[in-house]
């Protein structure tokens, strides 16, 4: 992967979720390198914030003007659940390949952050609309990079405060017939993603795989973070498949939890990048977790990462 810099102040970011979990960390680390930032959200517009409805924007010409004076825009916008009047086809979907299409006739480049273990052939509607919202893009024609990432893990996030609040019960419930993660922390992203932003679209490859130093399944990631907050370990009971399954589809109906079918889908499959690039893309090693600040600057092969 042969990269050269950009100056960051000669372009222009539209970070799109850019008030989200993950979009403010991507937000955070571009202010840091000095670029202009646009910053796209569902919250009224307010100094460098633009109102976008994702949902609305299903044809490349509602993007247009929004990205004249753009050169990268960051998709980071994504949904757990259907809502009223946002539905996984339209959020993951169409409107990405009509931006994708927007941005091949303007030139503008485009960084889609994505998640590994999509495939068409899964049951969950979340999985499909992203695999095709990632297909839609590829097909386009525009500079485009699609960054997937493995199981996040951070501040603010909504399923990653469930992971904390569940590693600190001394008695875990946990599915049978696991897949494997390779957890990273969203602050690690972030950066990467900002990193890539300043690099040429030159020789980078088209799909980005992104994952920490470790593979892990679900209760190994749980008992991680329990060792990091210097907790007993906890008891864990093995769940059977069927009765996850079951309250997954209760806790969608009843918009509780981070647990969704999709996720239900994706916890069997092999969430770990083929070739993982993050450390590549920070030049450091990736953080630890639990760990607040890098543990030094050495870059590191992740390619083969061993299991624990």
């Amino acid at each position: 992967m042969e990269n050269t810099e950009i100056n960051t102040t000669n372009i222009k970011v539209l970070v799109l979720g850019g008030n989200g979990f993950i979009g403010r960390n991507i937000v955070a680390k571009l202010r840091l390198q000095g670029t202009q930032i646009l910053i796209g959200s569902r919250k009224a517009t307010q100094g460098n914030i633009v109102n976008v409805r994702m949902q609305h924007m299903k044809k490349p010409e509602d993007w247009l003007s929004l990205l004249q004076d753009v050169n990268v825009v960051v998709n980071s916008v994504g949904i757990l659940r259907e809502r009223r009047g946002e539905t996984y086809n339209d959020i993951h979907t169409n409107s990405p390949a009509a931006l994708a299409n927007a941005c091949a006739q303007l030139n503008v480049r485009l960084i889609h952050v994505s998640a590994l273990g999509l495939s068409l052939n899964a049951k969950s509607n979340f999985i499909r609309s992203k695999f095709n919202g990632e297909q839609a893009i590829l097909a386009s024609g525009a500079q485009a990079t699609i960054v997937r990432a493995s199981l996040l893990d951070g501040e603010g996030g909504f399923g990653a405060k469930w992971f904390r609040r569940v590693a600190s019960w001394p008695l875990q419930l946990v599915m049978t017939s696991q897949g494997l993660i390779a957890p990273l922390q969203v602050t690690d992203l972030g950066e990467a993603i900002a990193n890539l932003c300043m690099t040429q679209q030159k020789n980078m490859p088209q799909i980005i795989e992104l994952g920490g130093t470790k593979v892990m399944s679900i209760p190994q990631y749980l008992a991680q973070l329990r060792a990091a907050k210097k907790l007993k370990p906890a008891l864990q009971l093995p769940m059977p498949k069927w009765l996850v399954r079951a309250a997954s589809h209760v806790f969608d109906v009843l918009a509780l939890t981070p647990l969704s079918f999709g996720h239900f889908e994706l916890m069997q499959g092999y969430n770990v990048p083929a070739v993982n690039l993050l450390p590549a893309l920070l030049k450091r090693l990736p953080t630890e977790l639990g760990v607040t600040t890098p543990i030094n600057n050495v870059v590191v092969n992740c390619l083969k990462p061993s299991l624990i």
